[in-house]
């Protein structure tokens, strides 16, 4: 449960401090008040973009924290315990910001985590449905996500998914091994070409960069020995050198030393830097002593050098990439040539190996079907019910299952099984079943959602759900209806609701009113409980527009008590 949050320059909020409880929160306040940037901060603190137009204007960082309080039992709590966090009280807290360098941070409790933690974490916590994700019903493909959801096989369907691309891999290693003769004799021929050619050539990695090094220092031998032999110079050349010139002044600290104690330190520090330097000295020396300069040595290493740019000109996308790309056209060579047989891969034991995994498959997908099956039938009555009660009575809802156009001899699979899944629905008594993407309204693709988001939330543990302007295209007793729904459905779970319709917003525990406001030139939104006369004052507006006038007043008042 989300129990606090607090809010700071982020859009168009200076800063705000809100506290909430369980139960049916509703969030109301004129059209652009700020009301979804509330929702766009928690999507922020739960891991969503960190963008810098999210900062306030005139300012250089937007924070959002807040607390949760986390289940002793429980996913969540789980996934702190695998990461070493220690939840306080039952709560958790998190942290997260955005500065207008692009830099962004975010901590759960006192671990700075990264955002992919972040969301992965904050997954059990909140389940955000945005004003347009009942859109998402629109993409067929997205009803088989629900219903595996419902099933409870997502997990089973991902396992399948890596089942049927090692199968679409198998297929493309035989349809290559099926090529005609010539051309995967010359395929053969290329590969081991180039595999001899990498394997003589004897490469060792980094090679190619420590050569470049070493032809450097090769070919620059005349400007590095006189670089040399001017340094040595300048530290011990004579009187005028650096290190005869720290002799004496050694000599003279040591003196003035003698008669102030004060003066240790620094005598000591001159003192190192003599030895420092004269260490130095005779590291230049020795090193050129060992300088000498070797014309067939060079010639060695640039005759390497050019084999090594040969090579990547070949094997590697530019001559400047690096070496590893030549090694890894080799490993990659080295197992196209074992798919072309030349490993000595035997065809006929790879179509039994393939036929074995597409029976594999196909009894795995037949598995999956059964269950999609059952859980649609479950499902159809779920929503159904719920679909009722939120206005849409003798509404029919199907979820049509067909298998996957075949053959008598092969059964076709996707990478998710063997099923189309889409859903159905009947708006009216009388009328026919047909797809939900097609003729579903706003109103009613909002309330089909509200359907399934119910269905999961009786199943999932996540204890707040956040509906922002769920009651797009409806109105009137339906939307008293899903009023009604989110009450019931607040029982058990943390409901937040952005509306603009008084007939959804009477039923709510709580209700916060959005205000936006223009303050020193800057335009601020700011967050109030209301209650009380405030509320019936709020419901009015909401009603008419007027908060003003004794009928809308009184309105609000019966609507309320009606409500409760």
């Amino acid at each position: 449960m989300l129990e606090d949050l607090t809010i700071k320059d982020f859009a168009i909020i200076e800063s705000e401090h809100i506290e909430f409880s369980k139960g049916f929160t509703v969030l109301s306040g004129e059209t652009g008040a700020g009301k979804s940037i509330i929702i766009g901060a928690v999507s922020f603190l739960l891991g969503g973009k960190a963008e810098i137009s999210q900062i306030r204007a005139g300012c250089h960082e937007a924070s959002v924290c807040g607390t949760f309080v986390i289940p002793q039992k429980g996913a969540a709590s789980e996934w702190l315990s695998e990461h070493g966090i220690e939840p306080e009280n039952d709560r958790i807290l998190l942290r997260r910001f955005v500065r207008d360098t692009g830099k962004s941070g975010a901590w759960i409790g006192a671990v700075p985590v990264t955002r992919t933690d972040l969301a992965d974490f904050s997954a059990f916590l909140v389940d955000i449905h945005g004003q347009h994700d009942h859109q998402s019903l629109m993409r067929v493909p997205e009803h088989r996500k629900f219903l595996d959801a419902r099933a409870g096989i997502t997990e089973e369907v991902a396992e399948f998914t890596v089942l049927y691309t090692a199968i679409v891999e198998k297929r493309k290693l035989l349809a290559q091994l099926d090529f005609s003769d010539a051309e995967r004799a010359r395929n053969i021929d290329m590969y081991t070409f180039a595999v001899n050619e990498i394997e003589e050539a004897k490469l060792s990695p980094g090679e190619d960069e420590s050569l470049e090094a070493e032809e450097s220092r090769l070919s620059s031998f005349e400007k590095l020995y006189a670089g040399i032999e001017s340094v040595k110079t300048l530290l011990d050349g004579g009187e005028s050198g650096i290190i005869p010139l720290l002799k004496k002044a050694r000599r003279e600290s040591q003196q003035a030393s003698s008669f102030d104690r004060t003066l240790n330190q620094l005598d000591s520090r001159l003192e190192s830097a003599f030895y420092e330097l004269s260490d130095i000295s005779e590291e230049f020396s020795s090193y050129s002593q060992k300088l000498v300069y070797d014309p067939v040595h060079l010639s060695e290493v640039q005759e390497r050098l050019s084999l090594i740019y040969n090579l990547k000109k070949k094997y590697a996308s530019s001559q400047s990439a690096p070496l590893q790309e030549v090694f890894d056209y080799y490993e990659d060579a080295k197992r196209k040539l074992e798919q072309l047989g030349a490993g000595g891969q035997d065809k006929e034991s790879l179509r039994v190996e393939i036929t074995a995994l597409e029976k594999q498959a196909y009894i795995a997908a037949k598995k999956l079907s059964e269950k999609r099956r059952a859980a649609g039938d479950t499902l159809s009555g779920e929503v159904e019910a719920i679909l009722s009660a939120l206005g849409m009575k003798g509404a029919r809802f199907a979820v049509s299952i067909n298998e996957k156009p075949g053959t008598d001899i092969e059964q076709k699979c996707g990478p998710y099984g063997m099923d189309n899944v889409e859903f159905l629905i009947a708006s009216n008594v009388g009328s026919p079943l047909l797809p939900l993407a097609k003729i579903a309204s706003g109103g009613e693709l909002s309330r089909v959602m509200l359907a399934i988001k119910t269905i999961f939330a009786r199943i999932d543990p996540v204890e707040t759900l956040v509906f922002d302007e769920i009651d797009t295209g409806i109105g009137g007793e339906i939307a008293a209806a899903l009023g009604r729904h989110m009450k019931a459905l607040a029982v058990n779970r943390q409901i937040f609701c952005i509306t603009h319709l008084a007939s959804i917003a009477v039923y709510a525990d709580n209700q916060i009113k959005i205000r936006k406001a223009v303050e020193g030139g800057k335009t601020a939104s700011s967050v109030q409980y209301v209650e009380g006369e405030q509320r019936i004052a709020e419901i009015a507006r909401m009603l008419s527009g007027d908060s003003d006038t004794q009928e809308s007043l009184e309105h609000a008042r019966a609507m309320l008590q009606k409500a409760h």
